[in-house]
């Protein structure tokens, strides 16, 4: 009789502590200013690649509260636009300017940031003779201590989040072998599309045949297809205004040209990732000869699978591709070669 009791009691105190669990939630205050009253805010979840919340703003604020039990890298997104991203975890946290405070991987983001640039600074503060000397040393500082807090929250989204931006796989293999490796990877959005870029590159590698595509800007239309695939060699430069490798290249194609053009080559750029005002004015203030197409943003990206740029790809007269994602001596190697093979 008395073992009954105590189980029943013991059934009885478990359904009353299973009766008060409160469901882990977040609350997040966006102080996003009155410009935006009366607009819907979202979080994105960049590791699923979706939106998981929204509030309409009211007096400047955009205000989520929702059950969640688990980490991710998020973004406030409001017209399209990220006004602020940050670490969503189960607690309260406010942002204001695009900066927030509350939730225990926001505070610890931040302190790394606050040792990193004090290690920086320590640096910068160091004579030029001295930093020459001292580089390797203050360079492996800031490795190792990204490494630790890393590898300290691989079961967390700072952890996978710093992750992320160190792997670059290179192969389909590569990738797998990160997510079996991680399994808390699987189904990442950025991972996944890392592998759509993966698959993309390899269908427009060296020797494959060119890919259309078409951008609209200023209510006229470009196709690959009007340059590429029609007898002549053509020497497409993916870029954009503020990428530094991007306009260092501009002088060897510069090069490559003045040597091939009288030979039939053809050059175009084709702005990707950039503010149209912005690739006005770097094709003014670079002096670049060459028709450049406005506006491409995502668009070749997707199809051409690449990640970084400059991305600089060379067709054949047929639009068969000749050569891919090179630079520099081997960028004007491979057009040298094409044309000795003609």
């Amino acid at each position: 009789m008395k073992s009954q009791i105590l189980s029943a009691c013991g059934v009885a105190l478990l359904l009353i502590a299973c009766g008060n669990h409160q469901k882990s939630q977040y609350v997040v205050t966006a102080n996003v200013g009155q410009d935006f009253n009366g607009k819907t805010a979202y979080i994105y979840d960049s590791f699923k690649g979706e939106n998981i919340d929204s509030a309409v703003v009211a007096n400047g604020i955009a205000l989520f509260t929702n059950d969640f039990d688990n980490s991710t890298y998020a973004h406030i997104m409001i017209d399209d636009k990220s006004a602020a991203d940050f670490f969503l975890t189960p607690d309260s946290i406010s942002i204001t300017e695009g900066i927030p405070e509350g939730g225990v991987l926001n505070k610890k983001n931040d302190e790394y940031w606050k040792q990193r640039m004090a290690t920086i600074d320590e640096f910068n503060s160091l004579p030029d003779s001295i930093q020459k000397e001292k580089y390797s040393f203050f360079q492996n500082k800031l490795d190792s201590a990204e490494n630790a807090l890393m590898n300290d929250n691989m079961d967390n989204a700072l952890g996978i989040n710093l992750y992320l931006r160190q792997v670059r796989p290179e192969t389909i293999a590569q990738l797998d072998s990160i997510i079996n490796a991680h399994p808390v990877l699987k189904g990442n959005n950025i991972l996944e599309k890392q592998r759509g870029a993966l698959i993309a590159a390899e269908e427009t590698s060296v020797g494959k045949k060119f890919k259309d595509f078409e951008v609209n800007y200023n209510d006229s239309t470009f196709r690959l297809s009007e340059v590429v695939g029609n007898g002549k060699y053509v020497l497409v430069d993916f870029w954009a205004s503020w990428c530094g490798p991007c306009i260092r290249q501009t002088s060897v194609i510069k090069e490559i040209l003045k040597e091939y053009g009288p030979k039939g080559l053809e050059v175009l750029g084709v702005a990707v990732w950039d503010e149209p005002e912005k690739t006005l004015q770097g094709i003014k203030d670079h002096d670049l000869p060459w028709r450049n197409v406005i506006n491409a943003q995502n668009i070749p990206s997707d199809i051409y699978g690449f990640q970084g740029i400059p991305c600089i790809i060379l067709f054949g007269p047929d639009g068969t591709i000749l050569s891919r994602d090179q630079q520099g001596e081997e960028l004007k190697a491979d057009v040298a070669k094409a044309f000795e093979s003609k």
